[in-house]
């Protein structure tokens, strides 16, 4: 038995003019079977508790091709230069209203940051670290992810791997900086852990 994670690619253009040809051949639902509209204003919804019925009403996922890893695959074809342009240009508008509403419900806001390489990489550091049981507050028995720690500092690996040459002197220098300290933790971390062992559970109460 193959125990190893499958993982899905989905071509959502494809999929959304297929979407669109199927519900022009197909005619409009009864009103009595039409989902309930969200309450006007409402963000997201999260749905919980599907039925059975509903699941097996929900169309299956269009030119989706199955990625085992490890193994030669098939993936989409990538975006034209217009679709990414396009992609880009209502992506920069929607982040822009989203910007506008925070600083009209908050006037003393500054603009929020440039993002940057430094950002990135601090962004994994502060991930290993918490994973790692760092920020608990004093008396709180820290919530240690050790497998989830090992996971993020093997991404930044693979990021320094990939950049290699392309970084300024200042992004590599934070780069390999973050990487180093976040090797020695773990390091320091799995020591602590393998010394002490796994400890058996304690015995059952007698009544």
């Amino acid at each position: 038995m193959n125990d190893k994670p499958k993982f899905e690619v989905i071509d959502r253009r494809k999929k959304k003019a297929e979407e669109e040809q199927e519900g022009q051949r197909q005619p409009a639902p009864p009103a009595e079977s039409a989902p309930p509209q969200p309450a006007p204003g409402g963000g997201p919804r999260l749905v919980v508790n599907e039925s059975k019925s509903e699941a097996r009403r929900e169309p299956a996922p269009a030119a989706t091709t199955k990625v085992v890893p490890g193994a030669e695959t098939e993936v989409p074809p990538p975006p034209t230069a217009q679709e990414s342009r396009e992609q880009k240009k209502a992506y920069d508008a929607s982040a822009q209203r989203l910007e506008d509403m925070v600083r009209a419900q908050n006037p003393a806001a500054g603009a929020p940051p440039q993002m940057s390489f430094e950002h990135l990489v601090q962004q994994f550091y502060v991930s290993a670290m918490i994973q790692m049981g760092a920020g608990t507050q004093e008396g709180q028995r820290p919530r240690v992810d050790i497998l989830g720690a090992r996971t993020t500092i093997d991404l930044l690996g693979i990021l320094a791997e990939k950049t290699k040459g392309n970084l300024t002197e200042a992004e590599d220098k934070t780069l390999q900086t973050v990487l180093f300290e976040l090797r020695m933790a773990f390091l320091e971390l799995t020591n602590m852990i393998t010394a002490q062992g796994i400890q058996p559970p304690p015995p059952p109460k007698r009544a």
